[in-house]
């Protein structure tokens, strides 16, 4: 069965040179990413989009709009629509007066907005005739390509710096991956796929060096906007190291403007860094295009240690045609905004999610923002994979329980 999908071509983010769908692709010719492009006026007469949102599936009900052809290559591990939670003691924490939501994308198949990017491109790789897929990752990406790599009967390779979280790296394994710590950043990682793919026969599957992934995670824009009854937050804080899903949003939005299916207005995209790797920012505030090199990178926030961006450019399009802005947090920020959101809202926010409420609290005492926007913050991972601080009181367990004692220690607790 074939999916109807209106994918026609890819098309070069920089240049807009158009390529035919002929086959395994990683970048254009002058080393940019490839974007999937689709006949938008035929289907807008064919889709209905009340009727895709209704359905089961959660970012496959989008597969007309989706670069897989046949229906035998999607790959699915239980995909859901990821609940928005209202944060309303958090938010009036932040100094916001409006509804702030997170996007909890902790709910998806291993734990992350990973799964998205992910599952479109092993299913676009089977579909093209790959074998044996590769990447870099931080951690939860690599768990995500495992998973669905297996699912897929592909096999799979990840490279992770030796400081990733270790819960990370098991799950890569345990999904069937051969995965490897090297001595490096997430960077370093990336050119020993690039230079050692040929000789091992493996399809780079690297943020945004292969064009299906931001097809994936361009879903999150769709299933916001029919969530929210396709109308759109005033504000979207998105943590940023390669960017695919803020790129993909923009798209997504793009996208559904020429469908008919949503006005001119667009949330203000703000690209949110932690500041020991906060190459964006940067960028961003000096008015440049592209962003350097960020050297000495240091964060917990692992999903956001990423020192280059290949689509440093399309983040900062998007930011500055949105009206947003790119903002950086400190650790003690992040780990705050985390604890705070556990305790008012009951929601365990992963340092990357928790990263993005930081930016708010932040952007409104600065003015950046105003506190009657609202806004939706994304949570990208289940806060359960990273190390939590120890605040539990203790019990002798080979002592008999002073009930005394220990009411008096719950009092001053």
């Amino acid at each position: 069965m074939t999916t109807n999908t209106h994918f026609t071509h890819l098309e070069c983010s920089m240049t807009g040179e158009t390529y035919e769908d002929a086959g395994l692709k990683n970048l254009s010719d002058v080393g940019k990413p490839l974007l999937a492009r689709y006949d938008l006026d035929k289907a807008k007469g064919a889709l209905d989009r009340d009727a895709i949102a209704a359905r089961d599936g959660g970012f496959w009900k989008w597969r007309e709009l989706l670069p897989v052809r046949d229906e035998a290559n999607i790959v699915r591990l239980g995909e859901i629509d990821t609940p928005n939670i209202a944060l309303r003691d958090t938010a009036a924490w932040a100094g916001a007066k409006a509804p702030v939501w997170a996007k909890d994308e902790g709910r998806l198949p291993t734990g992350s907005f990973k799964a998205r990017g992910l599952a479109l491109a092993v299913a676009r790789a089977k579909e093209l005739g790959a074998k044996s897929l590769a990447m870099p990752t931080n951690g939860n990406a690599g768990a995500a390509l495992a998973a669905y790599a297996s699912r897929a009967g592909l096999t799979s390779a990840c490279f992770c710096p030796a400081d990733t979280p270790e819960v990370n790296v098991r799950e890569i394994a345990l999904q069937g991956a051969k995965v490897w710590r090297v001595n490096g950043y997430i960077t370093d990682c990336g050119k020993l796929v690039g230079e050692m793919k040929d000789r091992f026969g493996w399809f780079d599957v690297s943020t945004l060096k292969e064009p299906y992934r931001i097809e994936g995670k361009k879903t999150m824009g769709y299933e916001l906007a029919a969530q929210m009854g396709w109308k759109l937050p005033d504000a979207i804080f998105y943590p940023t190291g390669g960017g695919t899903g803020l790129i993909g949003m923009w798209k997504a939005f793009d996208e559904m403007e020429k469908l008919g299916w949503i006005g001119p207005e667009r949330p203000r995209m703000i690209a949110v860094q932690a500041e020991g790797c906060a190459p964006i920012v940067r960028a961003y505030e000096n008015g440049e295009e592209h962003a350097e090199f960020w050297n000495g990178a240091r964060t917990k926030a692992m999903g956001i240690r990423v020192p280059a961006a290949i689509g440093d450019f399309l983040i900062l399009r998007a930011v500055r045609e949105s009206g947003g802005f790119a903002i950086s947090v400190n650790e003690d920020e992040i780990e705050t905004a985390r604890r705070e959101c556990g305790h008012r809202d009951g929601l365990l926010l992963c340092p990357e999610g928790a990263a993005t409420l930081a930016a708010q609290k932040k952007a409104i005492a600065e003015g950046r923002i105003d506190a009657d926007a609202s806004a939706v913050l994304f949570n990208c991972g289940s806060g359960l994979k990273y190390e939590m601080p120890d605040q539990s009181g203790s019990l002798d367990k080979d002592a008999p329980i002073d009930y005394a004692a220990l009411a008096e220690e719950l009092e001053r607790a």
